[in-house]
This record gives C-alpha cells, sequence and structure tokens, in this order.
C-alpha cells in the first residue's frame, strides 16, 4: 500500500480533470439551454457541490468511489439541465429500447439521486464513528437518501405554486400523476444498491489511509452483520 502522500498526490489530478470537466460541461451546457431557468434549477446542485468539495478535499478526502459516483451524478444533472429530462435523447432511446409511455431519462436521475446521497450518508457515518455496525449506517444511509428525495419532491412542488406553468418543464412530470411517487421509488432503489451492493467495495477504500481522516472508533461497522 502506497503511503498517504504519494496516494494522495497520485489521485490529484484526476480529481482535478474530473472538476475540469464538469466545469467545462457546465459552460456548454449554460451556453444555449432549452429553458434557462429550467438549467438553472438542475444544475444548482452541482454549482453548490463542485466548491464545498473542492474546500473539504484535504481535510475531509472522500473515497475515489464517491468521487467518481459525485462526478457521474454531476453529469446527468448537466445533461438534464441542458436538455430538460424529457428531452434528452439518451432517453428517447431507452424509451424506444423499453417500449415506454414517456422519457425515463428522469427515472436515471433520481435513482443516482438516491444512490450517492447514501454512500455518502455512510461514508460519514462510518468515518466518524457515529453508529456502530454496517446495519445501522446501511439503515440510517437509506433514511437520509429518502429525506433528501423528499426534500427534492417539495423543492419541485414550491416551484409549481411560484412558476405555475414556467415550472412544467422543470418537473418532467410528462402528464405522469404518479411521477413524485416513482421518482422517490426510483431514489429508493438507488440507496439499496449503495448499501447492499458497493458496501464491500466501500468498505476496502474506506480502510485505505487516506481516507482515514476521521479514524472510526474499534469494531465500528467492520463485523456486525
Amino acid at each position: 500500500m502506497l503511503p498517504k502522500d504519494n496516494r494522495t498526490f497520485s489521485r490529484r489530478p484526476v480529481l482535478l480533470a474530473a472538476a475540469g470537466m464538469c466545469c467545462m460541461l457546465l459552460v456548454l451546457s449554460g451556453i444555449d439551454p432549452y429553458d434557462r431557468a429550467t438549467w438553472l434549477m438542475e444544475v444548482a446542485p452541482v454549482l453548490i457541490a463542485l466548491p464545498v468539495l473542492f474546500l473539504t478535499h484535504r481535510r475531509h478526502p472522500l473515497t475515489d468511489l464517491l468521487y467518481g459516483l459525485i462526478f457521474l451524478h454531476a453529469v446527468i444533472l448537466i445533461v438534464g439541465g441542458a436538455y430538460t429530462y424529457a428531452r434528452v435523447p439518451l432517453g428517447f432511446w431507452l424509451q424506444d429500447l423499453l417500449a415506454t409511455d414517456r422519457n425515463p431519462y428522469d427515472k436515471i436521475g433520481h435513482f443516482a439521486q438516491g444512490l450517492v446521497p447514501a454512500l455518502l450518508a455512510r461514508e460519514i457515518l462510518l468515518q466518524g464513528a457515529y453508529v456502530r455496525g454496517k446495519r445501522m449506517s446501511g439503515f440510517l444511509s437509506v433514511c437520509v437518501a429518502m429525506a433528501i428525495s423528499a426534500w427534492y419532491e417539495l423543492v419541485e412542488w414550491g416551484a409549481a405554486l411560484l412558476m405555475g406553468q414556467g415550472a412544467d418543464e422543470f418537473l418532467g412530470t410528462q402528464g405522469d400523476p404518479w411521477d413524485t411517487q416513482s421518482d422517490m421509488f426510483m431514489a429508493f432503489l438507488g440507496a439499496l444498491f449503495a448499501v447492499l451492493l458497493l458496501s464491500r467495495w466501500h468498505d476496502r477504500q474506506l480502510a485505505r489511509p487516506e481516507n482515514a481522516a476521521m479514524k472510526p472508533a474499534p469494531g465500528t461497522g467492520v463485523n456486525c452483520g
């Protein structure tokens, strides 16, 4: 295993490249988006996350797995902001492939909306030794992801009240009366995917020295179910 400083240095160019690509995609997507207000609302999480990650990457480094998933989520949000979720070309391809009644690209976004916050919550809970055991950390991680999903749906509701028909592109319901419920279900699936299928990979990365800024208490989240 490489020393902490060498590992941190070796991945720094990758993180800088990913941040630079995100900035480039933000600029390109903002040149001529389908709807300017929708673009701003959709990419707002990226505009907030980038400076936060930059300011915290030394003192509170995240795992490579989480950084990578955050990058993918950012790309999903940026593309959705540029086209609006109901008009993303990839979604139309999936609609034809799956023979669905609507463009399903927004469901990819909501799956990521559950996956990334759940993994981030798990990382914070285990690194900070806030819980002891994988089962409780997994349960709380799913709860955090669902809370974020619920708040996002409340934001959409607020936008609909304030903007009226001007919020249609942001809501992207495409005439589906159960859009809110299905969005939250996709976030739930994303959170379960993070907790049930990525936990072993995540644990291996958490064990690396460069990810031990907040050292867990002995036995935290290791041999508890």
